[in-house]
């Protein structure tokens, strides 16, 4: 079922967010790539000695999601009328923020003074909770694209 109506893909197609969603994706997923890579050579001991390089790409990470989620609400806004749990975009958006929230939690843990296992396993998460949400953008994006090109082949004919 496609999720943007006639008008609302012509918005999307329009707006100002959607290209500046599609630039700071591929960008916060490289920052995710580089977080969980840092994250695993530290918890494997191999290469980096520096816990605080974790925390610093764990701020990059949250920092990202925090930027795209703002920028998002704007297209929100802009296609469906509402910044945030716009019904075509409910599960997009639950999705951010779980991720949103596993992140954050991160701090709270850190603030708190716990040991350094519990901060890796839950920078993991955080980055887990990035990547099923990642995951289900990029398979909607797929499918709405799929379903465009139907609907224009069919318009053609």
């Amino acid at each position: 079922m496609p999720r943007y109506t006639p008008e609302q893909l012509e918005r999307r197609n329009a707006s100002f967010w959607t290209k500046t969603q599609a630039i700071l994706a591929p960008i916060q997923f490289l920052i995710f790539l580089a977080g969980l890579t840092v994250t695993w050579m530290y918890k494997a001991g191999v290469g980096i000695e520096e816990f605080g390089w974790v925390t610093t790409f764990v701020i990059l990470k949250t920092f990202m999601l925090v930027l795209i989620f703002v920028t998002g609400a704007f297209f929100e806004k802009e296609v469906f009328g509402a910044y945030a749990f716009a019904p075509e975009f409910f599960w997009e958006d639950f999705g951010s923020a779980i991720a949103m929230v596993v992140h954050v939690a991160y701090f709270v843990l850190f603030f708190m003074g716990l040991d350094e296992n519990t901060l890796i396993w839950t920078a993991l998460l955080a980055y887990l909770s990035y990547l099923v949400n990642a995951l289900q953008f990029v398979i909607r994006l797929i499918l709405e694209k799929r379903h465009e090109k139907k609907t224009k082949t069919g318009l053609a004919a």
